[in-house]
């Protein structure tokens, strides 16, 4: 059977196939269905049980922020009925390309988080957690993907809030400041600090400095 949704898709995580990697066959799909049909359909599972349950568990942050930013970003409910001819339903290839460029022109006038305004947060937020004064004025091409992919399912809030997250962390590994210093391990580590930050965890690499 068809599910008509309005999402396209989302970002799959590294964590999220970490801990499908650790379920069995039956747990595996048991994880997929509901990690799918929340992503898509923004329905919460209420059936899981053992270790299928303690996976998604254990993902629900992150997984529950994807699904609050898509909203938030589009103003609207994945919850909400898809008909077939809607955004997001039963189209062709080129029907998708076609609403895609047809997205992008609505969004011209529109508020967008750009590439200067990360590197405005991130050196405005650095500054002002590890006092230290912070120039960063451009990103790689690798980085600016990833940040890219990063705002298809987070607000710009919820990026900060990330940035937040790395710059309160008290050790790093091997003295390795340079991960607070450039953005590109931000950008490809970013989950991480985001679900730091509301976990108010400020030692995701232990207590002591990690030599």
């Amino acid at each position: 059977m068809i599910k008509l949704t309005r999402r396209k898709g989302f970002n799959f995580f590294r964590s999220y196939y970490d801990v499908y990697n650790e379920l069995n066959d039956k747990e595996k799909v048991e994880f997929m269905d509901a990690l799918l049909d929340r992503q898509f359909l923004g329905v919460k599972p209420t059936e899981l049980t053992g270790m299928a349950k303690f996976a998604y568990i254990s993902q629900t942050n992150s997984i529950d922020s994807q699904v609050k930013g898509y909203e938030d970003k589009t103003k609207t409910k994945l919850s909400t009925p898809c008909l077939g001819g809607e955004v997001g339903g039963v189209n062709t290839p080129s029907q998708q390309e076609e609403e895609e460029e047809e997205e992008e022109e609505k969004g011209k006038g529109q508020y967008v988080y750009t590439k200067k305004d990360f590197l405005k947060d991130w050196n405005i937020l650095r500054t002002k957690h590890l006092n230290k004064p912070s120039f960063s004025n451009r990103l790689t091409f690798d980085d600016s993907k990833n940040l890219d992919s990063i705002k298809k399912d987070y607000t710009s809030e919820q990026i900060r809030e990330a940035l937040i997250g790395l710059f309160k962390q008290k050790h790093l590994p091997n003295g390795l400041t340079v991960m607070q210093s450039n953005p590109k391990h931000f950008l490809e580590k970013f989950e991480s600090y985001f679900t730091a930050y509301h976990d108010k965890n400020d030692s995701l690499y232990g207590k002591k400095e990690i030599a």
